[in-house]
């Protein structure tokens, strides 16, 4: 609700945010987590991260969407799909961490 009422967010609450919209119209909706690289996106090109986008069922097949980015993107790579982040988390820990240093990197392979 907040997302939606204060029209700021990240990846994740978007994604959330349609899911329940989808729901509540009877459209099977599911979360999805991964990387979304910047392969076709025009330079200067921001430090790849984890993001968050949903799914949706119609026409008998799944279709990919993004709340957050609104265009479509390629060079997705996905980690997991669930009902929402809890079922597939970007990451889960126990005890004391510190994640020192991390970096995902995507290519375009040309055919």
């Amino acid at each position: 609700m907040e997302a939606f009422h204060e029209r700021k967010g990240v990846c994740r609450d978007y994604a959330h945010l349609a899911i329940a919209f989808c729901r509540c119209m009877n459209i099977p909706a599911r979360y999805c987590t991964g990387y979304l690289g910047d392969i076709g996106m025009p330079p200067p090109y921001g430090p790849m991260d984890f993001a968050a986008w949903f799914e949706v069922f119609l026409e008998g097949r799944w279709h990919i969407f993004d709340a957050r980015n609104n265009v479509p993107r390629i060079g997705r790579v996905l980690i997991g799909r669930g009902r929402d982040a809890t079922d597939v988390p970007l990451s889960t820990t126990f005890g004391p961490n510190i994640l020192q240093s991390f970096k995902v990197w995507t290519d375009e392979v040309l055919p």
